[in-house]
This record gives structure tokens, C-alpha cells and sequence, in this order.
């Protein structure tokens, strides 16, 4: 008679359970944290403006600002309108007042002339009026968030607002451009991951990464500026932008799993997402972030891609260098700790070979120390008369 084992069920400790629970809401909290703080904390401050106008003016105008807005203009005095134009073309300034020369004198010509005049006079001072009204140049591809504080600002002066740097007509409103962001962190990360986890072999992992990035990076912007019109200017370097900040992302979860084992996936993915992507500024000025944070988010990989991507596209007078520097010394880390890991467990499994072959000649020798056994009698040979 045969009977059927019962299975048995090994249920989770209580304590466990309880502890599993606990951690997995701190980290639900972490996160809103990471992503919340930045937004609620940032403040308008800094803000790089030029002012073009007689040093009279200019010191009017940030004596102005100063009093309505303490702290929140960094006001830099230009010679000509041509020089604001330039300085926000190349994002030195974020935004310019041009002041005419006759801004802040009194109309009291105006009005003047005799009886017969005054029709004549009325129409030289409305030409005069509209002559003496500042400018307020903007550029809306920096985002929303300079776009209203500049409009702001030339309503409060009675000026005209001319936008230096407009959108891509179909991403008028730069929804897209901000919302892209995202996807690019999250992209780098799980082609990361996915390669850390299923691919065997460094060089392999390194050779995925390669092919990942590019065919990434040609396929997003494909999207981007082929499909939605979002970016603008060239679509290779466009695609060498994004390839790279998914190769910087991707190398770095692969470099860190190879380098510490298990733990490098989660490392590298929390630093990229919890760190760099809420001080990347994708939607605000860096100068808004609290303290030195926005300048610390442009030294990662969402920050540098952010700020790269914006300048390829509309900004192509502005330096690039330092966020391709970023990006690629990403990138460089993820393939060194790569390569540290492939030595560092290449070392590991020789010197475990080691030790395995120093026990042989041990295990020999006590084997050939056993005493010879005799045999047993009912094995003994005969004996012959």
C-alpha cells in the first residue's frame, strides 16, 4: 500500500511579514521624497538676466527688480540689444531688458504745442511713447518657468515681450521636450538592468550596452524629432546625444553589478533615479534648486542628458562640452568597474583553483598510508596436498 506525501508549506515568519511591509512602505516615502522635495523646495532665485541701457538705467531697473522680487535676478549689464540676443542664444542669460534711451524720461513735451498743433502733437507723442517702451526678449525653449517669470516681468514695465528662442511649432507649449526626460532615465536604467541580469561574459555585457545605446538612441530620436517634431537641428548628433546618455546609464548598473555582485543593479539605478533625476532641472532653471543642488544635478547623467539635448536642439550656440564630458565619464566608470569585476573574478576562481589543487596531494598521501587489509579466510587459495 502506497501512500502520498503531503506537501508542506513553509509560511513567512510574522515578523518578517511585518518587516517587509515596514520596508517597503519607507520606500514608497524615499521616493516621493526624491521626486517632491526638489519642486517644493526650489524658489525663483538667480535668475541670469541681461539689461541693455545706460548704467543709469540698468541700475534703476535692478534696484527694481531687487525690491519687488529680493534675490531672485542676476542682472548683467549689456551694451546693445545684439549682445542680449547673443547672450541668451549661447544660455549665458536666461532672459534680457532692452532699455531705450529715452525710457524713464518725462513726456512733458507732450501736449505743448498750440490748439491747432494738437493733433500733430498727439500723434508725435503717441510714436514717442511707443518708441520709449522697454523689450523684454525671452526665449521659450528654456521652459515654461522662465517664459512666465519674463512675461511677468514686461507687464509689470508696460514692454513689448519677443520670444529670441521659440519652440518647435509642434511642441509650442514644450510639454514634450520636459516629459522626454524621463524616458531617458528610465531607458538607460532597464537596458541596464536587462543586460546585468541575462547576458554571462564582461565583454559580452559591454558589447550589449554598445548595441543597446545605439539602436536606443537612433530609435528615440526617430520618435522625437522624426515622428513629433519635439527636437530640432541635426538628427545624428541628436541621436549621438541620446545614445550616449543611454550608454552612460546602462554601463554604469552593468559596471556596478559586475564590481559588488547582486547589489550593483539597485546601487546603479537608485543613483540615477533617485538622485540624479530629481536635481536634473528638467523643468525649472538649476539655479531655482535649493543650495548647490542644481549645480550638483548637472554632474549626472539626467542632468547632463537634460541640458545637452535642450542645447543640440535649439541652443546651438551654446558650449556643450561640459555635459558630453558628463556623459561619456559615465559612461567610462560603467565600462572601468566592468572590467575590475571580469579581473577581480578572474582572480577569484585561479586562486580557488589553487587551493583545490593543494588539497589533491594531501588526499593522496592519506590514502596511500591505509593499511593493506589481509584477506578474508574464505578467499584463501586452497591448500594442495
Amino acid at each position: 500500500m502506497s501512500t502520498t506525501a503531503t506537501p508542506v508549506t513553509h509560511r513567512t515568519a510574522w515578523a518578517r511579514t511585518v518587516l517587509l511591509a515596514v520596508a517597503a512602505a519607507v520606500a514608497v516615502a524615499v521616493i516621493l521624497l526624491a521626486f517632491i522635495w526638489p519642486t517644493m523646495t526650489s524658489s525663483v532665485k538667480d535668475l541670469p538676466v541681461a539689461v541693455s541701457g545706460t548704467s543709469q538705467q540698468v541700475a534703476g531697473v535692478k534696484q527694481a527688480l531687487d525690491k519687488k522680487s529680493p534675490g531672485a535676478f542676476d542682472v548683467t549689464r549689456v551694451a546693445s540689444r545684439a549682445d542680449a540676443v547673443k547672450l541668451i542664444r549661447t544660455r549665458d542669460v536666461d532672459g534680457a531688458i532692452v532699455l531705450p534711451a529715452t525710457f524713464g524720461a518725462s513726456a512733458a513735451a507732450g501736449g505743448t504745442g498750440s490748439a491747432a498743433a494738437g493733433g500733430a502733437s498727439a500723434a508725435a507723442g503717441a510714436t514717442a511713447a511707443a518708441a520709449a517702451r522697454p523689450e523684454v526678449l525671452t526665449a521659450s525653449a528654456n521652459g515654461a518657468a522662465v517664459t512666465q517669470i519674463m512675461t511677468g516681468v514686461a507687464s509689470g514695465v508696460g514692454a513689448t515681450v519677443h520670444d529670441v528662442v521659440p519652440l518647435s511649432s509642434q511642441d509650442s507649449r514644450g510639454l514634450g521636450l520636459s516629459a522626454a526626460s524621463f524616458p531617458l532615465v528610465l531607458g538607460g536604467i532597464l537596458g541596464g538592468i536587462l543586460i546585468a541580469l541575462t547576458v554571462t561574459g564582461s565583454w559580452r555585457r559591454l558589447v550589449g550596452v554598445g548595441v543597446y545605446a545605439v539602436l536606443a538612441g537612433v530609435g528615440v530620436t526617430s520618435l522625437l524629432q522624426g515622428l513629433f517634431g519635439i527636437l530640432l537641428g541635426s538628427f545624428w548628433l541628436n541621436a549621438a546625444a541620446i545614445s550616449l546618455t543611454m550608454a552612460a546609464t546602462a554601463s554604469f548598473v552593468v559596471g556596478m553589478n559586475a564590481l559588488i555582485g547582486r547589489m550593483g543593479v539597485p546601487l546603479g539605478s537608485v543613483t540615477t533615479m533617485l538622485v540624479g533625476n530629481p536635481l536634473s532641472a528638467a523643468t525649472q532653471p538649476e539655479q531655482f534648486l535649493v543650495g548647490p543642488w542644481g549645480a550638483v544635478g548637472q554632474w549626472f547623467v539626467p542632468g547632463a542628458s537634460t541640458t545637452l539635448v535642450r542645447d543640440l536642439s535649439y541652443f546651438p550656440d551654446a558650449n556643450p562640452t561640459f555635459a558630453w564630458l558628463v556623459l561619456a565619464g559615465w559612461a567610462v566608470l560603467g565600462l572601468v568597474a566592468t572590467v575590475a569585476g571580469h579581473f577581480r573574478n578572474q582572480e577569484d576562481v585561479r586562486l580557488r583553483s589553487e587551493d583545490e589543487l593543494a588539497l589533491e596531494p594531501s588526499v593522496d598521501s592519506a590514502a596511500s598510508q591505509e593499511p593493506a587489509h589481509a584477506p578474508h579466510p574464505s578467499h584463501r587459495a586452497p591448500a594442495h596436498a
